[in-house]
């Protein structure tokens, strides 16, 4: 490591950054809200899909082990934890209605790299409902806040601080 490597090293490690939910309680509480919301009439399975896939496109490992513990939790493989990175080219372990989800959250989630392709909205359009799409957007939309808010706070993973 080169001398401003490690400066950099020794600040990140001293330097705390603020509590949002203390310091922005309205703020905290209100994508709380839309958490809540975003998951109405939503498969939970495939919910946590599209939280890790999102969590794992934006390096949030706050997140990411949050999610995969919950995932756990409810049930989820350990193939399909590990598969979900790959899902593409492991797609015998997701149905298509999942994969359409992962597709679309990788869109929404890299939006900046070339939109919302009019394939990938189609296809998730030919698999959920209206509502359950929208649904589906606002989850995908949240998850992206939520790894906004945990890097951006220096979050680290495996302090599940809910």
């Amino acid at each position: 490591m080169t001398t401003t490597e490690i400066n950099q090293t020794e600040i990140n490690q001293n330097m705390s950054r603020i509590n949002f939910a203390k310091v922005a309680p309205k703020a905290f509480r209100a994508v709380i809200g839309l958490d809540a919301a975003a998951r109405e009439g939503l498969d939970p399975a495939l919910v946590e899909l599209v939280q890790i896939r999102s969590s794992q496109l934006n390096h949030c490992a706050y997140c990411l082990h949050m999610h995969t513990g919950d995932a756990r939790k409810a049930g989820e493989s350990e193939e399909r934890l590990h598969m979900t990175a790959v899902w593409r080219e492991a797609k015998h372990f997701f149905t298509e209605k999942e994969q359409a989800a992962l597709a679309l959250t990788e869109a929404v989630t890299l939006v900046a790299d070339g939109g919302v392709p009019d394939a990938v909205y189609a296809q998730a359009a030919a698999r959920f409902d209206e509502r359950e799409l929208a649904q589906l957007l606002a989850l995908i939309f949240t998850i992206n806040t939520w790894n906004r808010i945990a890097l951006a706070t220096g979050k680290v993973a495996g302090t599940d601080e809910r």
